[in-house]
């Protein structure tokens, strides 16, 4: 008896048992852009009523964008070697470096910004929720994702034995 591979043991699984793809409820995927949407409108204000220099201002919407992008990059560096690792080490000290650095960089302009402390309160709460709402939105796309091309796979086999039965016979 010929053995199976993984891949040939995992289709045939596959095509053996129902698949049950797991999907975020309605309700929750409108809270995640919800959440995301206010933490967005929250620095955005914070931001543009800062008393202070435009220089400061600048600098501040630079280290949210900064930070805001780093954590997609690495909300998905994350998820993608969750099972094993598929990117190089050096990838791996860019992303997690690139992280770091904006966080720094945009705390450090925070810290040494010459403003009322409760302003600075304000947009460092404001750009944790930031933070935070982006994690979640990245995990909830990237499940989602995750979940239609599950669908396409659980669909395959069944377009095709459904294609070889509907041809003509001989």
């Amino acid at each position: 008896m010929a053995r199976m591979s993984n891949d040939e043991r995992v289709d045939f699984m596959n095509a053996c048992s129902p698949v049950t793809v797991r999907r975020d409820t309605r309700a929750w995927r409108l809270q995640v852009w919800i959440s995301f949407a206010v933490a967005v409108a929250l620095c955005g204000n914070g931001l543009a009523f800062l008393p202070g220099q435009d220089l400061d201002r600048a600098f501040m919407v630079m280290g949210y964008v900064f930070c805001t992008s780093a954590v997609f990059a690495l909300s998905k560096f994350v998820r993608d070697n969750q099972g094993r690792k598929v990117d190089t080490p050096m990838w791996s000290l860019v992303v997690w470096g690139g992280f770091a650095v904006a966080l720094s960089l945009t705390g450090w302009g925070l810290y040494r910004m010459d403003v009322n402390p409760t302003y600075k309160a304000f947009l460092f709460v404001s750009g944790l929720f930031l933070i935070s709402s982006v994690f979640t939105l990245a995990k909830t796309l990237r499940d989602a994702h995750e979940a239609d091309l599950a669908e396409a796979r659980a669909a395959q086999p069944t377009a095709i034995a459904g294609a070889d039965s509907s041809g003509p016979s001989t």
